[in-house]
């Protein structure tokens, strides 16, 4: 897992030319990326760990209760609710993932317009059981924000193109933030038949991802060489992945790495793992298509056009709604292609 060290990027300190020259070749060769000197408070990253501890610790009927449609990005997710490798059009048509999570996002009310489509920028939804959830998650949420907006920023310098070339696609992003826990009961862990996964294979489906994880064992990235590979973070450092619109952006040129978690089970029970991905996908209306020094006669354009809000509907139908998605194509192709 390549490291790279951002700081030259937040603090105005340092060699940037050297940040963005690591930042491509890692998004080259990997996908995944380990970003140090990022700047968020260790307080903020506490903040955030204890609110999801404190909810996802509530009675599964409480938790229920702030349950949304599932066209409806917000809200509570129950464990086995959803399949995430029907994004890419593979798997059980019934939610087959062993994870629970908490979904907030940015909302009409976030950027003040009244005009933004409402399933896209619904409001959010907070638990009032747990004091000071909302203030604490909001925080980690902007911070988060920030991160992803500078790595936009060292994206742009590092393909070669004009700096604040992404802003143009973040004026109204579609930016949510995914709170996952893995922790089930005791007792015997039962998949119904299909395989045990905590989070099945899938694609990111936006920009850029920034996550957090502690450091329990069970993500994996798919390699190159068609084998999975397990992935722990650094001792506070930020995980970050890029997305399906990043990939088709540059043509493949960066990756949009196929990645899982596939929980330790002991004794029948899956070991509690926590995580948190911040998902910065761009304004819903913004139209997505190949950068030309992307192209070439050795490497033609591999994707047409694609608005922000067709790419997730598409993908969202398949993780939340069961519906698997028919338009994946090249990572569903690798998906299969690789080792058990």
């Amino acid at each position: 897992m390549p490291t790279v060290d951002i700081s030259p990027y937040v603090t105005g300190e340092g060699d940037r030319a050297a940040a963005a020259t690591a930042f491509d070749a890692a998004c080259r060769e990997v996908g995944f990326v380990q970003v140090t000197g990022h700047g968020m408070a260790d307080d903020v990253v506490e903040g955030l760990t204890t609110a999801m501890d404190e909810f996802f610790a509530l009675d599964l009927g409480t938790k229920l209760a702030y349950r949304t449609p599932p066209e409806i990005n917000r809200g509570y997710s129950p464990p086995r609710s959803e399949s995430l490798s029907l994004s890419l059009g593979v798997g059980p048509a019934g939610g087959n993932d062993y994870f629970e999570a908490f979904n907030v996002g940015a909302a009409r009310s976030t950027y003040g317009r009244d005009d933004l489509p409402a399933d896209h920028y619904a409001e959010n939804v907070w638990p009032a059981e747990v004091r000071g959830f909302e203030a604490r998650v909001w925080t980690y949420f902007t911070e988060a924000r920030r991160v992803a907006r500078t790595l936009t920023r060292v994206a742009a310098d590092a393909l070669g193109l004009p700096e604040g070339f992404f802003d143009a696609y973040l004026d109204h992003s579609v930016d949510v933030l995914r709170m996952n826990d893995y922790a089930l009961p005791p007792g015997t862990v039962d998949a119904g038949g299909g395989p045990l996964t905590g989070m099945g294979a899938h694609t990111d489906y936006g920009i850029v991802t920034v996550l957090w994880a502690d450091r329990v064992p069970g993500l994996q990235v798919l390699g190159g060489d068609g084998a999975w590979h397990d992935v722990q973070p650094a001792e506070g450092a930020l995980l970050v992945n890029l997305g399906d619109l990043t990939g088709r952006w540059t043509n493949d040129r960066w990756l949009s790495t196929l990645h899982r978690v596939v929980p330790p089970v002991v004794d029948g029970t899956i070991r509690r793992r926590r995580s948190a991905a911040f998902f910065c996908d761009g304004d819903v209306d913004a139209v997505v298509t190949t950068l030309p020094q992307c192209v070439g006669a050795d490497h033609p354009d591999r994707y047409g056009p694609v608005t922000v809000g067709e790419h997730l509907a598409a993908k969202l139908a398949g993780s939340r709604a069961g519906v698997p998605n028919p338009n994946a194509g090249r990572e569903t192709e690798r998906l299969m292609a690789g080792r058990p």
